[in-house]
């Protein structure tokens, strides 16, 4: 945590990113949540154990998940260590709930559950350059099959 974003890095790759809250109108123009959603999702496959190291650069921030019921402190100097386990793909969103400055309110955390095998084309893509990760994301939610799934 930093005052006031969350930054992401994926252990044993290269895959490094910051993700700050999408100002109102970006976010009502991507359709997502004014305050929730930020510019980067920290991506994770569905139904795999995803273990996550907490630390912060400044002050105490608290990294809150409520679907996955997660609650972790990140305390400047401390590595705190949870898990989750995403069973349903989808967009979920949670935020900073320590409170740790003037723009607490604005630390939103956005976490994206996907495929294993979409998972795994976003991590090639993202160790390269984040925004083609990004991209690509979009492009594989916009696919036939996608769209065919989400019709039924």
């Amino acid at each position: 945590g930093y005052q006031w974003y969350w930054g992401y890095e994926y252990p044993g790759t290269d895959i490094s990113f910051d993700a700050l809250m999408l100002e109102r109108e970006d976010a009502e123009a991507a359709d997502l949540p004014a305050l929730l959603a930020t510019d980067y999702a920290m991506v994770v496959p569905v139904n795999k154990t995803v273990k996550v190291l907490v630390t912060a650069s400044d002050v105490i921030h608290n990294w809150a998940m409520p679907a996955f019921g997660i609650k972790m402190d990140a305390v400047p100097g401390r590595l705190n260590e949870t898990w989750f386990r995403a069973e349903k793909e989808g967009l979920y969103y949670g935020q900073c709930s320590e409170l740790c400055g003037v723009r607490h309110a604005f630390m939103p955390i956005m976490v994206k559950v996907v495929s294993e095998d979409v998972y795994e084309q976003w991590a090639v893509a993202a160790a390269e350059d984040i925004d083609e990760a990004q991209a690509l994301l979009a492009r594989l939610e916009n696919s036939p099959t996608k769209l065919a799934a989400k019709a039924d």
